[in-house]
């Protein structure tokens, strides 16, 4: 007699390289299957993705992105405002109202790319729940 066992059919999905991976979450993509969108709002991933299934709750990015977009931001502006402040080519008034301006502009447009990167990333090291060793740990019944 054939396994009469229940059968789950899994989409094959080959695993992305770690760049590959960081690209697509950065483009708000999940960074397994490339299905859009990994935000269901701002900064909040979806559950689940549509596409493959892959639970996006289990990342831990904390604060590490903001850290990435301030990094940023600063090397952008930092040059700009040296070379427009040495030339005095704008009063110190409107020099620091760009600073304050470029810097929160920047700083947001680079958070939520940031953190689909981060959350990539995360994903393509197996780090915290993305482990399936892990999970088979945790759901066991003491």
């Amino acid at each position: 007699m054939p396994n009469s066992a229940p059968r789950t059919i899994e989409k094959a999905i080959e695993e992305p390289s770690a760049l590959v991976a960081a690209l697509r979450g950065m483009r708000n993509h999940c960074p397994r299957c490339d299905h859009k969108p990994l935000f269901a709002r701002y900064l909040k991933p979806v559950a689940r993705c549509a596409c493959c299934g892959q639970d996006w709750t289990l990342h831990q990015a904390d604060d590490f992105p903001a850290y990435i977009a301030i990094f940023i931001s600063g090397h952008l502006l930092a040059p700009v405002l040296i070379a427009a402040g040495s030339r005095e080519l704008l009063p110190m008034g409107w020099l620091a109202l760009i600073a304050v301006l470029g810097a929160l502009l920047l700083t947001i447009v680079m958070l939520q790319p940031a953190k689909g990167a981060v959350i990539a990333l995360q994903y393509h090291w197996r780090m915290h729940g993305f482990d399936p060793a892990s999970r088979e740990v945790d759901q066991r019944p003491d």
